[in-house]
C-alpha cells in the first residue's frame, strides 16, 4: 500500500471538501444506526399488544414514522457524501491525469525511444481509473465500513455483551482471508495492467502503420498477433475474477455464520426470558447491518490493492528525472540569441551503444551563416543537429551557442530561438492553418500566408475545399510527402527562428520546388544561421560551408568548389548525382 501514500499532496488540495464528506459519512450512520431500536421498540410494542389483546396503532405508526423519517434524512447525508467525496477523486483523476501529461513532457528524447506509446496510454487511462477508485470509493466506503463497524458495535455491546462477542468469533477468519486474497489480487492485478499495456501498443502501432499493413497484406497476420495478445489479457482476466469470486461467497458465508449464532444463542436467551424478542430483532438487524461493511472491507482491499498496483507504475514514471533541464546553473537573465553556434571537441555516445556516433567535433558556425551537412547514411548528421535544441546532451567536449555552454541556456529560450524540421515529418489532426501555427502566438493571415509562400505549401493549400481550414488526417495523411514537409518548413519559419534546422527536409520534394524553396529561404534567413543536412548536392552546393562526416568525424569541409576539387567523399557523392541525372535525361 506504500506507494498510495504518493497520493497525499492531492488529498491535502482538497482537504476541507474530504473533511465535510467524512462528516457526512458520520451524519448518515448517526440517522441509521438508532433505525434497529426503533424497530426493536416496535416489535415489543406489537408483541405486548399481542399478549394483552391491546393493541395501540398510533405508538406503532409513531416508531414507523421516525424510522422512516431517519432513513430520508441518512439518505440526504448520503448524497452529500457521494457529493464531496466521489466528486473530489474525479478532481484528483483530473489533476493527476494532467501531472502525468505534464512530467512526460519534460522528459528527455531518449526517454520515449525506450518507450512505447501504447504502453504510456495504459498508464494514462486504465491505471489512472484504478488510483481514482482509490481516492473514490476507496475512502468514502473504508470510512463508512469504520464507522459503521463502530456504532454497530456499540450498540450491540449495549444490548448484549455475550452475545456480541460470540457473533464475533468467524471476524478474525474473514480478516484473514482477506489478506491474503488482497495480496494475491495485488500480483494478479500488476500482470494484468501489463498485458493491457502490450495490448494497448500493439493496437496503436497495428492502426498508425495500417498503410504498411495494408500495403503487404498483413491483416490476418496483426489479426493473429492482436488475437494473442487479447487472449493473453482475456485469461488474466478471469483469474482476477476467479479470486474476486471467491471472496464475495466467502464473505457472505462468514457473516451468514454469525448470523445463525445469533439466531440460536439469541433464540435461547429469548425462550428463557432473558432478552425480549424485540431487543433480539434488533440485535439482528445490527448484525445484518454489519454484513455491507465486511463485504465492502473485502471490496474496498480489492480496489486498494488493485489502485497500489496502478499508482507503483504511475510511480515508476514520475520518478523518471528528466536528463536535460534547466539548473542551477543556466543563466536565467538570458533571454535571446543571435546564433553563433561552436563545438569544441564534441563527442556523442547513445545508452547502451558499443561505438560512439560523433567523435572529436570542432566546428565554428557565425551567425548568419549557411551551413550544410552531408554524408552517407548512418555518419551521424541528424545525432549532430539534434544535439542543438538539446534533444541530447554531450557525452564529451562543449556546445556553445554565441558563446554561452548550451547547459546554461534556459531551454525554453534555446528551443524557442530554433526552427526545427526533423527527418521524420510530424504534423497533427488538426487544420493546416493550426499545423503551420503551432508553437506560436501569432494569429494573424499575412504572417502565416507568407510562411506558406516561402515554403511553397501556399499553392496546394488554395486548392483544398477549406484552403487554410482543411483539416487533415491523423498525422497528415491525406497529405502528400512533399506537402507534409513543406508545411512542416512552413511551421519552422513562422516561428521566425534565430537559427533554423532543415534535416533532409526536401527529400520528397522536386527539384524545381526545391529550387523556389531555397531561393525564398535564403531572403528569409538573411541574417539568420540555417544548418541544412541533405543528400542532394544540388541543395547544399550554395552553402557558405559544407561539412563532411563520416562514421561521425568531420572529414571534409570547405566550399561546394573546393570540395569538388579535393576529390574525396563529397566529389564522390557530386559525381554520381550527376550521372543520375544525365541517365535520367537519357
Amino acid at each position: 500500500m506504500r506507494p498510495l501514500l504518493r497520493l497525499k499532496p492531492y488529498l491535502l488540495r482538497y482537504k476541507k471538501t474530504l473533511l465535510f464528506g467524512l462528516l457526512t459519512v458520520i451524519g448518515s450512520n448517526l440517522f441509521t444506526i438508532v433505525q434497529p431500536l426503533f424497530l426493536g421498540k416496535a416489535v415489543d410494542e406489537l408483541k405486548r399488544g399481542i399478549d394483552t389483546r391491546v393493541f395501540v396503532s398510533g405508538d406503532l405508526l409513531m416508531w414507523a414514522g421516525l424510522i422512516v423519517g431517519f432513513s430520508v434524512v441518512a439518505g440526504i447525508f448520503t448524497f452529500l457524501t457521494r457529493q464531496t467525496i466521489i466528486v473530489t477523486s474525479r478532481h484528483i483523476e483530473f489533476d493527476l491525469r494532467n501531472d502525468l501529461l505534464s512530467h512526460l513532457q519534460k522528459l528527455s528524447y531518449s526517454y520515449f525511444q525506450n518507450k512505447p506509446t501504447g504502453d504510456l496510454m495504459a498508464h494514462a487511462t486504465n491505471d489512472i481509473s484504478a488510483v481514482r477508485n482509490v481516492v473514490g470509493p476507496g475512502i468514502m466506503y473504508p470510512s463508512d465500513t469504520f464507522i459503521t463497524l463502530t456504532f454497530v458495535l456499540i450498540m450491540m455491546f449495549m444490548n448484549d455483551w455475550q452475545l456480541t462477542l460470540l457473533v464475533l468469533v468467524p471476524m478474525p477468519v474473514v480478516s484473514y482471508v482477506v489478506y491474503r486474497l488482497g495480496k494475491l489480487i495485488n500480483k494478479i492485478f500488476t500482470d494484468r495492467q501489463e498485458q493491457f499495456s502490450l495490448l494497448t501498443t500493439r493496437a496503436q502501432e497495428t492502426l498508425s502503420g495500417v498503410r504498411i499493413v495494408k500495403a503487404y497484406v498483413r491483416e490476418e497476420y496483426e489479426e493473429q498477433r492482436f488475437h494473442v495478445l487479447s487472449w493473453d489479457y482475456m485469461k488474466k482476466n478471469l483469474i482476477l475474477a476467479k479470486v474476486q469470486s471467491i471472496m464475495w461467497p466467502l464473505m457472505f458465508v462468514l457473516v451468514g455464520l454469525s448470523l445463525v449464532i445469533a439466531i440460536y444463542f439469541g433464540g435461547r436467551k429469548v425462550i428463557d426470558g432473558q432478552m425480549t424478542i424485540g431487543t433480539l430483532t434488533a440485535f439482528t438487524a445490527y448484525l445484518s447491518m454489519l454484513i455491507w461493511p465486511m463485504i465492502a472491507f473485502g471490496w474496498v482491499t480489492n480496489l486498494l490493492q488493485q489502485g497500489a498496483a496502478s499508482m507503483e507504475r504511475l510511480a515508476a514514471i514520475f520518478d523518471t528525472e528528466p536528463e536535460i533541464k534547466d539548473t542551477k546553473d543556466t543563466i536565467q537573465t538570458l533571454d535571446h540569441l543571435e546564433g553563433a553556434i561552436e563545438f569544441r571537441s564534441a563527442s556523442f555516445t547513445h545508452k547502451n551503444a558499443a561505438n560512439p556516433t560523433l567523435k572529436n567535433i570542432n566546428l565554428k558556425i557565425d551567425a548568419g551563416m549557411t551551413v550544410a551537412i552531408v554524408g552517407y547514411t548512418g555518419s551521424g548528421k541528424s545525432t549532430l543537429v539534434h544535439l542543438l535544441p538539446r534533444l541530447y546532451d554531450l557525452t564529451e567536449g562543449e556546445l556553445l551557442i554565441d558563446g554561452h555552454d548550451i547547459r546554461h541556456i534556459p531551454l525554453e529560450v534555446l528551443r524557442t530561438n530554433i526552427g526545427f524540421v526533423p527527418q521524420e515529418t510530424f504534423l497533427f489532426s488538426e487544420t493546416i492553418a493550426e499545423n503551420i501555427r503551432y508553437g506560436v502566438d501569432l494569429t494573424d493571415e499575412e504572417s502565416l500566408k507568407s510562411a506558406a509562400e516561402i515554403s511553397q505549401i501556399a499553392k496546394d493549400v488554395m486548392e483544398f475545399p477549406k484552403q487554410f481550414d482543411t483539416t487533415i488526417g491523423e498525422r497528415g495523411i491525406t497529405l502528400s510527402g512533399g506537402q507534409k514537409q513543406r508545411t512542416s518548413i512552413a511551421r519552422a519559419i513562422m516561428r521566425q527562428p534565430k537559427i533554423l534546422i532543415l534535416d533532409d527536409a526536401l527529400s520528397a520534394v522536386d527539384t524545381f520546388t526545391e529550387e523556389k524553396i531555397l531561393q525564398r529561404l535564403r531572403e528569409f534567413m538573411a541574417g539568420r544561421t540555417s544548418i541544412i543536412i541533405s543528400h542532394r548536392i544540388s541543395t547544399v552546393k550554395d552553402a557558405d560551408l559544407i561539412v563532411v562526416l563520416e562514421n561521425g568525424e568531420i572529414v571534409e569541409r570547405g566550399t561546394h568548389d573546393e570540395l569538388v576539387d579535393l576529390d574525396g567523399i563529397y566529389a564522390d557523392l557530386h559525381h554520381k548525382q550527376l550521372l543520375e541525372q544525365e541517365l535520367e535525361t537519357m
